[in-house]
């Protein structure tokens, strides 16, 4: 994913609370990558479930 890959993220718990909020998502991926040293075993575990790429 690009490093200035933005995506839209709803949150609200009701569907007229919602409000919809760009998230820099390559960014935060990247930096989840240059932390890797220093995640917590079940971060890594979470994160690697959901299809992360550490390389």
């Amino acid at each position: 994913m690009p490093h200035k890959h933005v995506e839209s993220i709803a949150s609200g718990s009701d569907g007229e609370d919602q409000v919809e909020r760009p998230t820099e998502l390559g960014a935060w991926i990247g930096n989840q990558r240059s932390r890797a040293a220093t995640l917590s075993p079940e971060r890594m575990e979470q994160l690697s479930a959901l299809g992360m790429r550490w390389a």
